[in-house]
Formats: C-alpha cells, structure tokens, sequence
C-alpha cells in the first residue's frame, strides 16, 4: 500500500501543479477554448438510486485549488468513467470518494460525499469500515510480496472475516476451508483462477504486469466491497492485458459500482454507462450518458478534448 500511497502524493502534486497556472492565470489550456460552464452540462438524471451522491466539492493543495464545486451523483451497479486532460483533478476527485486524500497532510476536502445517504466526511466515520466499502485499484500493480493465496487472504484476515493459523485450530475456530473458497471465488471473479489455481503458494511478484493488477483487483474484492475506483488500472498493460480488465470491468459492473479514471477516451466508451468530463482548473463540465457525451456534448470544449483539438 505505501507504493499506492506515494504514487498518490506524487499524483496529487502534479495535478495542482498543472491546476495552479489556470487558477492564477484565469486562461485555459493551450487549444481550449473559452466557454462559460451551465450547470444543466453537468446534472445527470438516471433511474434507481444513486449509490454515490458528491455536492459543492472542493479539494486544495495548500493554496492551490485542484477541485472546484463539483457536484454529481453516481449511480449504483455501474461503470462510470472519469475523463480529461493531465492536472484536471480525475485522481483527486476519485480519491475523495474513499478518503484515501487523507492521507495527504496539504490537501483540504470540503464539501458533501455521501454514500447511501451516509455522510463520509462525518468526524466520527470509521475509515476502515469505509475503505473496506470503497476499495481502490491503483494505477500500478501493487501486490504484497507474498504468495497469491495471502495476497487474496490478507484483507480478510486483518478485518476479522476468516481466521486461520495453529492457535485458531487448537481454538476450534479454523477458517481454512473458509479462506480456500474466498481465494478461489475472489480469482474466480477477476478472471485470474484458471491461470493461477495450481500455483496458489507462488510469490505474487512472480505473476505477469497483467496478471498483477487481475490479483490486486481480486484482493479488493476478496472484502466484499460495494464500489471499486480504479485509477488508470490499465495504462501500464500491454493491449492483450488492457482487454482483460475492460472484460473485467464491465463484468464486476453487475454486483458493484465501479467509477474508473481513464486516459483513453476509447476505453471509455467502450466500457462506460456515463461519463464525466473534467477540464482545466479542476473543474466538471459535463456529465452524461457515456453516448450522449461521444457523439453530441453539449460543451464545445467537451467537443473539442473528445476530438482532440486539445488535451
């Protein structure tokens, strides 16, 4: 985790960095054009409830303002894709959905982020009840160097869930068969089991780029959680591996909520339900069913990022 931790400091410095300029400044990104936001772009209307519902977000980096008044809601038991050029606040505002900003001392939150109607942000939430909800998918592969099998176990046995060892035995309270069934399910549902089951005891970093992010993506599972961020989960993965976690992600998108930061607008329409557009100075210009915003944005610069004339 402290891999995904720093990735995360280093990310979040880079995105106030870029937002710094057109905060200070007032002026867009070379290429865009200058267009006053409505805030009917951004006000998605679905049936069913929303599992994730965001008002008046803000985020800062000491002085710098990466996340301005975001508001959206987000529905349950599907895929929406975050998009938008370097610096816009993608990984901000998907790191505000499970806390994980935190852990980043210069960076304030303000504003509302409930899930099923619960505040997150409420002082006395319990954050690893919350992150155990709200489980998140790195940009790199980050497995435990351990065997698959505890990669898969691990979260499980430090919540609690199963427990396994000489002591539990002698206390009649051994889960072994209990975690032997987590493990198959857990790789079973991330699509990993068929090319792993007879190497369970195998160190984890043994396993393909690939392979490792399947596995990460099994560990999050293995928690049962009820919404997955995943932050660019295959930018570092070879096309053959990218195609696995697009069939992956729209598959897990039946039983979980899952909101994806994505670099690749075609990625994003191949696998997203809605999607949201961030542009410059950490800002939510559209948000909308996933064809509506690919084939008539309402935002010319929304039109002009899709098409890339800049970004």
């Amino acid at each position: 985790m402290s891999n995904a931790l720093n990735e995360s400091k280093t990310e979040s410095s880079s995105e106030s960095a870029g937002v710094t300029a057109d905060v200070s400044t007032g002026t867009t990104t070379a290429g865009e054009s200058d267009e006053q936001i409505r805030e009917e772009w951004s006000n998605y209307h679905f049936d069913g409830p929303a599992k994730l519902s965001v008002e008046d977000l803000n985020v800062y980096y000491g002085t710098d303002h990466a996340l301005k008044d975001v508001s959206m809601e987000i529905p349950e038991k599907s895929v929406t894709a975050l998009i938008g050029p370097s610096g816009c606040g993608k990984s901000t505002f998907l790191r505000c959905l499970n806390r994980m900003n935190d852990r980043i001392k210069t960076a304030r939150v303000e504003g509302s982020v409930e899930l099923d109607e619960t505040e997150i942000y409420d002082a006395n939430a319990n954050l690893v009840e919350l992150r155990k909800r709200i489980g998140m998918v790195f940009q790199q592969p980050n497995p435990f160097p351990k065997s698959i099998r505890d990669n898969i176990s691990y979260g499980p046995r430090k919540h609690g869930d199963i427990d396994t060892g000489l002591l539990a035995r002698l206390l009649g309270r051994d889960d072994t068969e209990e975690e032997s069934e987590l493990v198959e399910r857990s790789l079973k549902q991330a699509a990993l089991w068929e090319e792993v089951s007879d190497r369970l005891d195998d160190n984890a970093l043994g396993l393909s780029g690939g392979q490792q992010q399947r596995l990460c993506i099994a560990r999050c599972l293995a928690v049962d959680p009820e919404v997955i961020l995943m932050d660019e989960p295959a930018s570092a993965l070879d096309p053959i591996a990218t195609s696995k976690i697009e069939d992956l992600v729209e598959e897990l998108s039946k039983q979980y909520t899952v909101v994806i930061v994505t670099h690749n607008m075609q990625q994003a329409a191949r696998i997203s339900d809605q999607t949201a557009v961030f542009l410059t100075g950490g800002e939510l210009v559209e948000y909308d069913d996933t064809d509506k915003i690919f084939e008539n944005p309402e935002s010319q610069r929304v039109e002009d990022y899709i098409t890339g004339k800049f970004g």
